[in-house]
């Protein structure tokens, strides 16, 4: 098992959907102190599993290029096309593959979205997944955020509408985040299978582990397109009860 000690931010102060608050472009891609053995499971993952967890439609090449490019550069400022990532590994950057580059340098997922000429939703069209909650990215693969979002029950018209227009407006090195967290009895990073849980978090939920994403949207500067990061964090139920004491006494 991979798990945090200790979350960024309380779980069990949700702000009501979608949560969104402005990021700091130097924080977006943080690291945490399991990022070298994420790191080393995902590039496991993308070795076994690379059907399951990565996809790119043509339209997005570019877009994925540049993203990877962004990553690089923050990760690994001054360093060439050969990295040196937190398991200890060298890994060359392949952009005619990017998304396997990004899945095997960050500890963060991604997932792109464009909007096409005349639609009126933005499309997934490009994604590294290696740890899914509840979710298959198959079943995501090309498919609009509200078909995306399909079946979160909170997640109304008029949610929808809302998402929309922060994807619409999000600023280009203005990124915005939120979190989500979930009580699950795994700790496995790799979830797709989908989970009978609660749409709130509740300290008297069951549940071994608390699951917590935080995710940030992001415009890249040349194609203009939407990025949706994914830093996955796994509590055992007894820290993340600790963890939110401390909170509420502070």
């Amino acid at each position: 098992m991979i798990l945090q000690k200790t979350l960024p931010y309380d779980p069990f102060a949700p702000k009501p959907l979608p949560g969104i608050m402005p990021l700091k472009s130097e924080d977006w891609l943080k690291q945490d102190d399991c990022a070298a053995a994420q790191i080393d499971l995902r590039q496991r993952l993308i070795e076994e599993r690379a059907q399951d967890v990565l996809a790119l439609a043509p339209a997005a090449m570019e877009a994925a290029q540049e993203l990877l490019e962004h990553v690089a550069a923050q990760l690994f400022p001054g360093q060439d096309d050969v990295v040196s990532v937190s398991d200890g590994t060298s890994v060359q950057l392949d952009y005619c593959d990017p998304m396997r580059s990004l899945g095997r340098i960050a500890q963060q997922d991604f997932c792109i979205l464009q909007k096409p000429e005349g639609a009126d939703e933005h499309v997934l069209t490009g994604a590294v997944l290696c740890f899914p909650a509840s979710w298959r990215l198959a079943d995501k693969f090309m498919r609009p955020l509200t078909q995306i979002h399909v079946p979160v029950p909170e997640y109304d018209a008029q949610i929808a509408k809302r998402v929309q227009r922060l994807f619409d407006g999000v600023q280009v090195g203005r990124p915005l985040w939120r979190f989500n967290a979930l009580w699950y009895d795994s700790a496995d990073l790799y979830h797709p299978d989908r989970d009978p849980v609660a749409p709130h978090l509740d300290r008297n939920q069951a549940g071994q582990f608390l699951r917590s994403e935080l995710q940030s949207i992001l415009r890249l500067p040349k194609t203009q397109a939407v990025v949706f990061s994914i830093h996955t964090r796994v509590l055992s139920r007894a820290d993340a009860l600790a963890m939110s004491r401390v909170s509420a006494e502070g």
